[in-house]
């Protein structure tokens, strides 16, 4: 009877490790394989901007590595929803691959109703990228030059004070209503199209102040043009050693590093997934890619495509109050 039962498992077993062979094989081949013509690369923000500067880089690396062009095919608008649809219908053969931010993952799925893809669903991480520093900046003109005296300013004036950001629902509109909740002041929301319009208008005087990130912003805080009251990160950024944090302000629960990271279509193989993990790894640590893209006032941030998926269900919590609590809804 046992050996009975031996020779009938044995077909069952010898059948399911040829299965696994094939398998193992066929996703060896697929890596193999990979690329074999151009890889297209999206990108939610228009070009010449910090977003599209950090993703031509990607895709320089990229074309170097893998053999094959890739191309940026920048889709701004729609607070990134024109992108975000555009990968998530994409084929999951690894010849698209979509650079995407906490707006695509996070806030538009908690303001937005009918978004036309699900970020669960229809996605796969591939690794983080980079993190953008904030700060909190403001005229010269503001009678303040900390943290303590603008809130001191903005309850001797309420509504009188106004704080630009690029649009309802953004990381600086975000930002701004974190402050006013956390400070308990009463500040006047200044939606602008693009980042250089809000910006333009903080220098020149016509807005009081702006949650920005580095990159331009360190120019003119470097030339006096703006003055920087803190940093949104718990540390330090490494650029500006000399400013506090919000949190060391006082400020409490205020740790906010928008991020911007690498993503498939849902389906994307698992060894393209490893192979393009690793590569964006090796040029994030490599020493030469850290000096280049300092001057962005960025911080670059490999990660796990498991880490990256965990980082975002530990975000959506926090967020999601936030904007409750602030009411903000999309436009």
């Amino acid at each position: 009877m046992l050996m009975t039962t031996r020779r009938r498992l044995l077909p069952l077993a010898l059948c399911c490790a040829s299965f696994w062979l094939a398998a193992t094989a066929h996703a060896q081949g697929t890596a193999a394989a990979y690329p074999n013509r151009p890889v297209r690369f999206i990108v939610a923000h228009a070009a010449g901007g910090l977003v599209d500067t950090i993703a031509r880089a990607v895709a320089q690396h990229f074309s170097e590595r893998l053999g094959q062009p890739v191309v940026v095919d920048n889709r701004p608008g729609a607070s990134e929803v024109i992108a975000a649809e555009a990968a998530a219908k994409s084929s999951p053969d690894g010849h698209t691959i979509f650079m995407a931010s906490e707006v695509t993952m996070i806030f538009n799925p908690i303001m937005m109703k009918n978004l036309p893809y699900n970020p669960q669903r229809d996605f796969t991480p591939i690794s983080m990228v980079a993190e953008s520093l904030f700060y909190l900046v403001v005229n010269p003109s503001v009678p303040a030059r900390s943290v303590n005296e603008l809130i001191a300013l903005a309850k001797a004036q309420p509504g009188k004070l106004t704080f630009a950001s690029i649009g309802n629902g953004t990381h600086q509109h975000l930002l701004g209503e974190m402050f006013k909740a956390r400070a308990k002041v009463d500040l006047l929301h200044i939606p602008y199209k693009s980042s250089g319009a809000a910006v333009l208008d903080l220098v020149s005087g016509r807005i009081d102040m702006m949650f920005q990130g580095g990159g331009g912003t360190l120019a003119h805080m470097r030339s006096g043009k703006l003055r920087a009251l803190a940093a949104t990160s718990t540390t330090r950024p490494e650029e500006t050693k000399y400013l506090q944090t919000m949190v060391e302000l006082g400020v409490p629960d205020f740790d906010v590093s928008p991020w911007f990271a690498l993503f498939g279509p849902a389906g994307f193989p698992r060894p393209i997934v490893d192979r393009l993990n690793r590569e964006v790894g090796d040029m994030l640590r490599a020493p030469e890619t850290r000096k280049k893209l300092a001057p962005l006032g960025i911080t670059l941030s490999p990660s796990t495509p498991e880490g990256l998926g965990e980082r975002i269900s530990r975000e959506y919590p926090f967020w999601t109050r936030v904007i409750r609590e602030a009411g903000i809804v999309a436009e």
